[in-house]
């Protein structure tokens, strides 16, 4: 059975892209602990990040990385990385903009309109 991931990659979930690339997908988190908060996930559905096979696994990092770039540079704000591994059996890296209010676990709300505008904002 195809992960929630699979299914926001093939079309059948939507979702708010920011990027994309012929190996990996990023999307802002539906459930987010801080504004900006984004899933950067690759295309080929693997449960765990170090079973990626190597190309996948560099072309995820270096995802990840130009997504946390262009975050940074758009929100002024440090970006944390976080491989968290248990919450969706497809591999995928949490990147979430920090400032001192931010507390990891918590959740903040947002609106459809608040995500609309977020993924205008860092969408490239």
């Amino acid at each position: 059975m195809s992960s929630v991931f699979t299914k926001i990659i093939q079309g059948e979930i939507p979702c708010y892209k920011i990027y994309e690339d012929d190996h990996s997908i990023a999307f802002l988190d539906i459930n987010p602990e801080t504004p900006g908060h984004t899933l950067v996930v690759p295309k080929n559905e693997v449960d765990k990040v170090y079973d990626l096979p190597e190309e996948d696994y560099i072309n995820l990092m270096l995802a990840a990385k130009k997504v946390a770039t262009h975050m940074e540079e758009v929100l002024g704000r440090r970006i944390v990385w976080e491989i968290i591994g248990v919450d969706v059996p497809h591999a995928h890296i949490h990147l979430k903009p920090f400032d001192e209010t931010w507390t990891p676990g918590r959740h903040v709300a947002f609106t459809e309109e608040d995500f609309t505008k977020m993924r205008d904002q860092l969408s490239f």
